[in-house]
């Protein structure tokens, strides 16, 4: 049995990305400013923000695809400046769109990826078939892309990107566009490669993907982190733990609150939030009248998201 690397054995702590007032601009426009951040082995991280927050940028960097501008990045303790290929050699990447050969069988799809790794022909035969298996897709490995469904297109993108065993896998929305059913199963294969060992760097707009996967994350914005911690960590630290959603009749709802100093309220079109400490004695208020319709749940990571990044659009 051949050794497992240091890197993914139990108990050992390496850092496999470590950035330091990392910087990226195009030109005169800055997109990446001075962050921070260290990503540790056998972790999923996150990193969260708006359109135009950095983090599609900040991944073609970690994967030596965009030069960074100044400040210093490795991974797996190897400089980015030099050793670009050697990096990408132990990364898996799911981009945000299936690019798979719609003119290959699944089975092709997987081989021909890995024969870019110049895998042995045999050990290679064996992965593929070990992924189709990991994908739930064995009883397709012979039909093409074009007669799968958008979930299974999905499984098999993400299995491709196991080809090599990779140490990192980069993962960018790897559940968007899919049903609850099949995002739940994608969620349990994540959560197996990270029980294997493996080291996850995700970006999703799902705050729920990320508040069940992530260990650790960042909440990025115009190119700054504003924030960094695990999901629990940070929606104690930023959100008080209830909330309450009125929707319509917001005037009255204020109303209602009028002197109250045990709650905080946010108006986002026509709902309304309160963020408490006691939701009993909000709801009690509220409930005095009947034409209110409101909902009471627990603080979440989206809450977070919008109190640090704002509820505006984004193009």
């Amino acid at each position: 049995m051949p050794a497992v690397p240091v890197s993914q054995q139990p108990g050992v702590s390496t850092v496999v990305i470590e950035a330091r007032c990392l910087n990226k601009s195009y030109g005169t426009e800055p997109v990446v400013r001075g962050i921070d951040f260290t990503v540790n082995s056998g972790c999923c991280f996150g990193l969260l923000g708006p359109n135009g927050a950095g983090k599609t940028t900040t991944i073609a960097m970690i994967l030596g695809l965009s030069p960074i501008t100044s400040g210093s990045l490795t991974v797996f303790g190897l400089s980015i400046y030099d050793h670009a290929m050697a990096i990408r050699a132990r990364a898996g990447i799911v981009p945000q769109s299936d690019n798979l050969d719609p003119d290959l069988t699944l089975a092709e799809n997987l081989r021909v990826y890995g024969s870019y790794f110049r895998i042995e022909k045999s050990l290679l035969e064996q992965r593929v078939e070990e992924l189709l298996e990991f994908a739930e897709l064995s009883d397709r490995a012979n039909a093409r892309p074009d007669a799968l469904s958008g979930g299974m297109k999905r499984r098999l993108t993400v299995a491709r990107a196991l080809i090599n065993d990779p140490e990192l896998v980069v993962l960018d929305e790897p559940s968007s566009g899919l049903d609850p059913q099949m995002r739940h199963m994608i969620w349990a294969r994540l959560r197996q490669l990270v029980r294997q060992g493996k080291t996850l760097l995700l970006t999703t707009h799902y705050m729920e993907e990320a508040e069940r996967l992530c260990d650790e994350l960042v909440v990025m914005d115009h190119g700054r982190i504003l924030d960094q911690g695990s999901p629990r960590q940070l929606i104690q630290k930023h959100i008080e733990p209830e909330v309450l959603e009125v929707i319509g009749h917001n005037e009255q709802a204020i109303a209602l609150l009028d002197g109250r100093s045990d709650c905080r309220v946010e108006s986002a079109g026509d709902t309304l939030y309160i963020y408490t400490h006691d939701a009993a004695a909000i709801m009690s208020r509220l409930q005095s009248a009947p034409e209110l319709t409101f909902s009471h749940r627990p603080a979440n990571l989206e809450d977070v998201f919008l109190k640090l990044t704002g509820r505006e659009l984004r193009e």
